[in-house]
């Protein structure tokens, strides 16, 4: 059995159920570990599990047959699944990669719909998901369009200093939309 402590205490602050609905949740998790370079989640399916990254780092990026452009890095206890794929029963446009052997619990889309319906919190749930969803990706197109890649730096060394610890720096140059070598020119710069 896996150590539930990150997402109990995820539920417990940020979606509060009543005692009995939270044990039941987390009973129905499952556990798998999936080694460094795995794909999670590719950009041509369809999320049939919600997805909580208990241990490990993962990259999610988009993909076009020239390239590929990351978009997010998990690198903390969190739910890592595609909201709007698994909520719309869509096809999703992204791809996850674990970046280190990652330890990732998992329910069944409908099994977390028929226990959301029993405790009658399901809506609450979606809702607050898809704000939080929506302002992340509010807040990340606006910085992409209004920084530079200098300032989106000096943000990351901020507010995502373990991105810097724990993600190649091939992949943040991605996440920056800049090259490899302009990212150490300003690395070189700001230190």
């Amino acid at each position: 059995m896996s150590d539930l402590t990150e997402i109990s205490k995820f539920f417990e602050t940020e979606y509060p159920l009543n005692k009995e609905g939270l044990e039941e949740l987390l009973a129905l998790f499952q556990t798998k570990t999936f080694t460094k370079g795995t794909q999670l989640l590719n950009g041509s399916q369809e999320e049939k599990q919600l997805r909580f990254l208990n241990t490990g780092v993962i990259r999610e990026y988009y993909a076009t047959p020239e390239k590929e452009t990351n978009i997010n890095f998990f690198t903390r206890p969190q739910f890592i699944t595609d909201l709007s794929s698994f909520i719309n029963n869509s096809i999703t446009k992204k791809h996850q990669e674990s970046l280190t052997e990652v330890e990732v619990l998992y329910i069944d889309k409908q099994a977390f719909r028929d226990l959301l319906s029993k405790y009658e919190c399901g809506k609450s749930f979606i809702d607050l998901s898809f704000q939080k969803l929506l302002k992340h990706k509010e807040l990340l197109e606006y910085n992409r369009i209004t920084k530079t890649a200098d300032e989106l730096y000096k943000e990351m060394l901020i507010y995502k200093p373990n991105w810097l610890e724990k993600i190649p720096q091939y992949h943040i140059a991605s996440y920056l939309n800049i090259t490899p070598e302009t990212l150490s020119r300003i690395r070189k710069r700001i230190s």
